[in-house]
C-alpha cells in the first residue's frame, strides 16, 4: 500500500503559520544536504496531495520555476516533478485547475484517500494547509511526517495538532540538522 507523506515547515515552538497565515518566518536559504533531502523526497513521489490555497500559489511559482535558468538546478528538477506529476487538490470551491496534470477531488476526505492509497504507485506527499492537514491527522491517514523546524519562534500562530481530542503517539523515524538551521524530524505514528 502506497505511504502519505507530509512535507511541511515549522517553527521551534511548533506552529506552521502565524495567526493570520503569515509565513514571514520561513528559512529560505537553503543549504545543499536540505534541497538534496527535499529532492528526494520529491523525487519518492508519484503524486502530490495539495490544498487549495497551496496550490493556487504553487502553480503560478513552479511552472515558471522549471524554466528560470536564475533557478538552481536542484529547484528546476523539483519544479519539473511537481509539474509532471499528478495533483490531487481538494477544495469545496475550485472545480477546474489550471495547472497540468491537476484532479479537483471535492468528495469524502477518508474515502477518496483510502482509494487513492489502495491503487498501484509510488508515495503520495501531501501539501496543505492546517485545517486540511489537521483533517488528515484526525482520520491517521499520514504515514510519515517530515517536518522541517526552522530555526525561529513566533509565540502564538497556528498548529496542525490544535485539533487533538487525545494524545497522539509518534515514533522518530530519523532526525537530522542542516547548516541552514533547518532542523528535520520525520515520525511515523506510533503503533498501538
Amino acid at each position: 500500500m502506497r505511504k502519505i507523506k507530509l512535507q511541511m515547515q515549522v517553527t521551534a515552538d511548533g506552529f506552521v503559520c502565524g495567526p493570520n497565515g503569515e509565513m514571514d518566518w520561513v528559512t529560505f536559504n537553503w543549504d545543499d544536504a536540505l534541497q538534496q533531502y527535499v529532492g528526494d523526497l520529491t523525487n519518492s513521489a508519484d503524486t502530490f496531495i495539495v490544498g487549495r490555497v497551496l496550490y493556487q500559489g504553487m502553480s503560478m511559482h513552479w511552472p515558471a520555476a522549471e524554466q528560470n535558468m536564475e533557478s538552481s538546478e536542484k529547484e528546476r528538477e523539483i519544479a519539473r516533478d511537481f509539474n509532471n506529476k499528478p495533483k490531487i487538490v481538494f477544495s469545496k470551491t475550485l472545480t477546474t485547475g489550471s495547472w497540468k496534470n491537476t484532479t479537483i477531488a471535492s468528495g469524502d476526505l477518508f474515502e477518496t484517500v483510502r482509494e487513492l492509497k489502495s491503487q498501484e504507485g509510488s508515495d503520495i506527499l501531501l501539501y496543505g494547509g492546517v485545517s486540511m492537514v489537521s483533517s488528515f491527522i484526525q482520520h491517521n491517514l499520514i504515514d510519515e511526517y517530515h517536518l522541517f523546524i526552522n530555526p525561529t519562534a513566533i509565540g502564538k500562530g497556528k498548529s496542525i495538532f490544535a485539533d487533538l481530542t487525545q494524545n497522539f503517539g509518534l515514533e522518530l523515524i530519523r532526525s537530522q540538522s542542516f547548516s541552514c538551521g533547518i532542523v528535520l524530524l520525520c515520525y511515523a505514528p506510533a503503533k498501538q
